[in-house]
């Protein structure tokens, strides 16, 4: 008989930790399949218990539910079996060196800090817990590092994170002093991957969502098992022991059509060396002009920049070219950089269709979940400040 789903309400600091046992006991089967929700933020604790119907049975033998990120909408809720959670750290293991101990650093309740937990419980070690109630401090990186045993040590971080700990030197020593800092959740820009590699920080480009356990192709490879394969229009599908049995309550979502198979909303490239390059969402594509402009793109080109640290590209509805490029921008800390020099620098690699004919500045981009942009608020700044 089906065992009912029980909300888990995850910790947003230290107390995380002590949620291990409790996990070891969820994946053996001897609790109760979970949902974890931040123990923090009722507001989001309704939008998930609302949706995802905790006190019923669950579906698949799956043994946690993870809820997508997105912020907007209605959330789905990945069925995440223990032998898929279980494949995930082994082949993340595995590719890293070995087992070891993890720092904490991303909200639980999401794929990728539930991860770090899940791989602490494999590993058999206790993680260290970055308190990031209050937002991320990479002050507070020396001495959480400073107390991980050895002899592998791991984090897991998204790129805002990383822009925020390369611009402290003791905050980048701590990084740069670990086995491997995933980072994943959203889009790594060229010129800050330079910067870690120059730091000597080492790190490691994951790809991947709730639906497959989190990161699944390391470095645009796929882990050990793992299946991908692109669509005649480049979107990209995963498979493998760590695909996710469904969505909660949606037995037909076209997502999970194809058995054994995971179809993402993303468009991808397969490079000469074999490798994944994701170049953004299908819906992300702006269509100005008559022509088809990628934000991922211009993004890499616009964060070369000298004095850029960070941007996102949108594209703000113009009733004569159907959508206007439009960037929102995160310069460095006492960086002076002109919205020609931004132009120039876009027209001379990508040509004029992809010039941003609207710049923006801002203190830090409008992120959602552990740390991914949010697209739609930054639409809604560049639109603001185009009027």
């Amino acid at each position: 008989m089906a065992s009912d789903l029980e909300v888990l309400p995850v910790p947003g600091g230290p107390g995380a930790a002590a949620l291990l046992p409790h996990l070891a006991r969820v994946l053996d089967g001897e609790a109760p399949p979970a949902l974890p929700v931040p123990a923090d933020d009722p507001r989001e604790i309704d939008r998930l218990t609302a949706t995802l119907a905790p006190g019923s049975p669950i579906e698949h033998d799956a043994v946690l539910v993870l809820a997508t990120s997105g912020s907007t909408g209605v959330p789905k809720g990945a069925l995440l079996t223990a032998a898929a959670l279980r494949a995930s750290a082994a082949a993340t293991h595995d590719r890293l060196g070995g087992v070891g101990t993890w720092l904490l650093a991303l909200p639980a309740h999401h794929v990728a800090g539930m991860q770090v937990l899940l791989r602490s419980v494999a590993a058999g070690t206790e993680p260290v817990v970055l308190d990031v109630r209050a937002g991320f401090d990479p002050a507070a990186l020396p001495a959480a590092v400073a107390a991980m045993s050895g002899p592998r040590r791991y984090t897991s971080l998204v790129p805002t994170q990383l822009v925020k700990a390369l611009a402290d030197p003791e905050a980048t020593a701590a990084l740069a002093s670990l086995d491997a800092v995933l980072l994943g959740g959203a889009a790594t820009p060229a010129p800050l991957l330079a910067r870690a590699t120059a730091a000597s920080v080492p790190v490691v480009r994951t790809y991947g969502m709730s639906e497959t356990c989190g990161g699944c192709v390391y470095d645009g490879l796929p882990l050990d098992g793992v299946r991908l394969r692109l669509g005649d229009d480049g979107r990209v599908s995963l498979g493998g022991p760590t695909l996710a049995a469904g969505y909660r309550g949606m037995p037909d979502h076209p997502a999970f059509a194809e058995p054994g198979w995971f179809r993402t909303d993303d468009v991808g490239s397969i490079g000469e060396d074999g490798r994944l390059r994701i170049l953004g969402r299908i819906d992300d594509a702006i269509s100005t002009a008559g022509l088809t402009v990628v934000p991922r793109v211009v993004e890499d080109v616009v964060t070369a920049v000298p004095g850029v640290a960070e941007c996102v590209v949108v594209g703000v509805p113009d009733e004569r070219l159907g959508a206007r490029v439009a960037a929102l921008v995160v310069l460095d800390a006492g960086a002076t950089v002109t919205d020609d020099a931004i132009r120039e620098h876009v027209a001379s690699e990508l040509g004029r269709e992809a010039v941003p004919r609207v710049v923006v500045r801002t203190a830090a981009l409008p992120v959602r979940g552990p740390g991914k942009v949010d697209r739609a608020a930054a639409l809604r700044r560049v639109t603001d400040a185009a009027r």
